[in-house]
């Protein structure tokens, strides 16, 4: 950054976003991280994160231009036929993916924290603006870029005419969104800095995710009754109208009634739907600057908490036992639960569960030909742990210092890592797998073993592969927020890609023993690789220490650098 503080020599005027010193301080910053690539790239764990970056770029591309292409082909097919009151389905899925995005992939995407710009002297127009470019590069920006695109070029080859109407409805919804995602996660780091606003959020999050299940009896027909009663559609044409009536007035809406006037002719209308989508974009942004105002003039979204909020006395607790497994344990536990970016991650398997199976309910996975529903399930499971099992060591931050100090081995602290985890993913097993048998139905007691069998097998394959990651791509965790999180793309890479073979492993015992009619062989084939997974899970807890005092210096760097 010594660029940033020279280029502020010599030049005078305002601090507006666009003036002369502003851009002085944009190309410092593009050169200060043109500079920390180069760098980065020449180590080989730098090349490893390029190259996970580029896959992951590359299949969010490839998503997105998948998408593009199913919105475009039915934006052509709407307009072309006149059906453009249609296109709000079209425009809500946009939103919808646009915003779940982001969220669904927080935890494994690299993202720059612009907090640290505020030690130098950058005004608060250069701050926000720097803060929408930064969100430019993210993953739901490219997909939904792509989108819009698709909805674009359909829109323009049904009705050339639309050309210039439907871009400029596009970009300004495109621009909202943009500015709606910046806007969800700036606040939710801010809710989720404090233990109790933590608590009301994760209350709210799990009474909606209950509040869904209520939905699936009015998706479901009773038995005996016309799918399609002229009482039920009644109903359903109720609702839809009364949707409808509200849709028309929020962004999406907007944005696809702005097309629709245009393709009808009545450029007014058109362009009070456009200025409907500008004003509540405009708010959005008044909202992102109100929270980065607050960060800008040094609010720290720190996890102490106040001196006169402390917790009392009297109110302490702690794990039975003695020695560095109960304390490693205890100290496990208290984080989890002050962590609530790590608590949806492994919670939401059962919600996400319960809602699948409900929906298929009629599909038999647990039962007939291939009984694969609570294998599925709990593979699902499994993916919820990732961050804490491939990263075991994020939350530590500058507490990786003591443990080198400490004459505990590091051994025995990964060794209480993976027990407690094993032990937590125990018990959301057994959550996960009373929910699936409950809503799609009790499998076949073959099945349920050769499932446990597999588990047995799958988890101690993680864990071992999950120490090895924890030490050679490490990444430090921000406990208290959800965004702004500099993970590792290589570790989420190479995470996923062995829950995908664990997974195919499985699978592929349990189709062929199905194929030869015998799944009960499937039982003990797990047990032989359950056996092999432990002995490589000894094998690598052997290796934790030499591996950890080879790498000491990369870890502290990484684990204990201010954000």
């Amino acid at each position: 950054m010594a660029g940033l503080a020279e280029s502020l020599n010599g030049i005078a005027g305002s601090n507006g976003p666009l003036s002369k010193r502003s851009r002085a301080q944009y190309g410092a910053l593009a050169q200060m991280r043109w500079s920390a690539f180069r760098n980065t790239i020449r180590s080989t764990r730098g090349a490893m994160e390029l190259g996970a970056r580029i896959v992951t770029s590359v299949v969010f591309s490839c998503m997105g231009l998948g998408i593009a292409f199913g919105l475009g082909a039915g934006a052509y097919a709407m307009v072309a036929h006149g059906d453009a009151k249609f296109l709000p389905f079209l425009f809500w899925s946009v939103f919808v993916l646009w915003q779940l995005v982001p969220i669904t992939i927080a935890s494994f995407q690299q993202q720059f924290d612009m907090a640290g710009l505020l030690r130098f002297p950058v005004s608060f127009g250069s701050f926000f603006v720097l803060n929408l470019l930064f969100g430019l590069i993210d993953a739901s920006t490219i997909v939904g870029a792509f989108c819009c695109a698709g909805l674009w070029i359909g829109i323009t080859l049904a009705r050339p005419g639309l050309f210039a109407w439907a871009g400029l409805a596009l970009l300004i919804f495109a621009a909202f969104n943009v500015l709606l995602v910046r806007t969800i996660f700036a606040w939710i780091d801010r809710w989720l800095a404090q233990r109790r606003t933590r608590e009301i959020v994760m209350a709210i999050f799990f009474v909606l995710m209950l509040g869904l299940q209520l939905l699936n009896p009015a998706l479901h027909t009773s038995a005996g009754k016309a799918p399609f009663s002229p009482e039920t559609r009644a109903a359903f044409l109720h609702w839809m109208h009364a949707a409808n009536g509200v849709q028309r007035w929020l962004p999406p809406g907007m944005a696809s009634m702005a097309v629709q006037k245009g393709s009808e002719h009545l450029p007014l209308q058109g362009l009070g739907a456009l200025c409907g989508i500008g004003l509540f974009a405009t708010v959005t942004g008044a909202t992102l600057a109100t929270r980065l105002r607050a960060e800008y003039r040094g609010e720290n979204l720190g996890e102490g908490p106040a001196r006169a909020k402390a917790e009392p006395k009297g109110r302490e607790w702690s794990i039975g036992g003695s020695g560095p497994i109960a304390a490693v344990f205890e100290k496990e536990l208290r984080t989890l639960l002050r962590a609530i970016p790590l608590l949806y991650q492994v919670g939401s398997p059962i919600f996400v569960v319960f809602v699948l199976s409900t929906v298929n309910r009629n599909n038999k996975l647990s039962s007939g030909h291939l009984p694969l529903g609570l294998l599925l399930a709990l593979a699902y499971a499994i993916v919820g742990f990732t961050q804490l099992i491939y990263n075991n060591l994020g939350g530590e931050g500058p507490g990786i210092q003591l443990l080198f100090l400490s004459p505990t081995p590091i051994r025995t602290v990964i060794l209480a890592k993976n027990l407690f985890h094993a032990a937590l993913f125990g018990i959301d097993a057994v959550l996960v797998s009373i929910v699936a048998c409950w809503t799609v139905g009790t499998p076949a007691p073959d099945a349920l073993a050769a499932s446990v069998a597999w588990v047995l097998f799958a988890l101690p394959v993680h864990l071992a592969v999950g120490n090895a990651f924890s030490l050679m791509m490490p990444y430090k965790i921000n406990l208290s927020r959800i965004g702004k999180q500099k993970g590792s793309q290589a570790n989420a890479l190479l995470s996923l890609l062995g829950q995908a073979i664990t997974l195919g492993a499985g699978v592929g015992v349990f189709a062929l023993c199905d194929w030869a009619g015998k799944l009960w062989l499937a039982i003990p084939i797990f047990l032989v690789l359950a056996v092999g997974a432990v002995a490589f899970w000894m094998h690598m807890l052997s290796r934790v220490d030499a591996m950890a005092n080879a790498r000491r210096d990369e870890l502290i760097t990484t684990l204990v650098k201010a954000e």
